[in-house]
């Protein structure tokens, strides 16, 4: 059946019509010049299977357009270009697959920062602004402190931090070659200078009692979770999600080594799985450390724990 893209939306109770959500492609739209207003209701109606449809669709029809969000709703005319059209379909062609936003554009925010993410790393996520809140909370804000991000991925804790705090110097670790590369660019797009970047794994590249506290969102998924075959997950990086049968292998090896490299007093903080919380204390007060206290996110989930090495 021949489908032809009409020149205004036909609207049932205020929904579209079954035949625009059938339509197999975007790039039909490019037959024909249409307005920004017009092609975002059918880029909803393409997007119908995703939470947040129509935020999916405006984010990605700004950045085919190299415009911000509130040129679209500033201009719902405006109509596009044969090449404008024929972008923002493969961008909406990739995200009905499940293709992460973040992919797509290159970008995602993070502590109100801009990062660039590529698929060598993994896309910060709003629950891991807890992890730098808190490290901003218990750590001496005018001190001259050395603090490392273990697993840095794009840099975001890491460059988060050192915006934070000019007298910290921040070791940002990564065992993923490319992903250090992405991490470097982030801290100079945005200026952040008081950081160094180490391709290496966890604790290996650093000196015994050097650290005044280590910060990781290190993987915490178990292995054979279904979970890691849905959604946006699908496309990032397994290494920087799974970690063994339970989740983690890789939080016991950071609860192991890490009395090594803090200096008495320092501190540790992980995030983990909100069904986890009880464990990671129980490994924490194994390995001797004392304030053992675990944080609860926006959810209210149990989200990060932290403790301090004792004298």
């Amino acid at each position: 059946m021949q489908t032809v893209w009409p020149s205004s939306v036909p609207e049932i109770n205020g929904q579209l019509t079954p035949g625009l959500i059938a339509f197999s492609s975007l790039r039909q739209l490019a037959l024909m010049k249409h307005s920004i207003k017009e092609t975002l209701e059918f880029a909803v109606a393409r997007l119908q299977n995703c939470d947040q449809a129509r935020l999916d669709a405006e984010v990605l029809l700004a950045f085919a357009l190299d415009k911000s969000r509130s040129h679209l709703h500033a201009w719902p005319e405006a109509e596009l270009s044969k090449e404008q059209t024929l972008r923002y379909s493969r961008l909406i062609e990739q995200r009905t697959e499940g293709r992460p936003i973040a992919y797509l554009t290159g970008h995602r925010e993070f502590w109100s920062l801009d990062f660039e993410v590529t698929a060598d790393t993994l896309i910060p996520r709003p629950e891991t602004e807890l992890l730098v809140e808190k490290t901003l909370a218990i750590l001496p804000a005018h001190e001259k402190l050395r603090v490392a991000d273990l697993g840095t991925g794009s840099g975001a804790i890491a460059i988060a931090l050192a915006h934070e705090r000019k007298s910290w110097t921040l070791c940002a670790l990564e065992r993923c070659f490319a992903g250090t590369r992405v991490a470097q660019r982030n801290a100079r797009h945005l200026g952040v200078s008081n950081i160094d970047f180490v391709n290496a794994s966890w604790c290996d590249a650093l000196a015994d009692a050097s650290l005044d506290a280590i910060v990781s969102n290190p993987p915490y998924i178990a292995e054979l979770d279904p979970h890691l075959q849905q959604g946006d997950v699908r496309y990032e990086p397994v290494s920087a999600l799974a970690s063994g049968p339970e989740g983690l292998d890789d939080i016991k090896k950071l609860v192991a080594d890490t009395p090594r490299i803090l200096k008495t007093d320092g501190w540790i903080l992980l995030e983990h799985g909100f069904s986890q919380a009880k464990m990671v204390r129980k490994l924490l007060n194994t390995k001797g450390f004392i304030n053992i206290v675990t944080a609860h996110d926006l959810a209210g989930q149990e989200r990060v724990s932290y403790a301090q090495k004792p004298a």
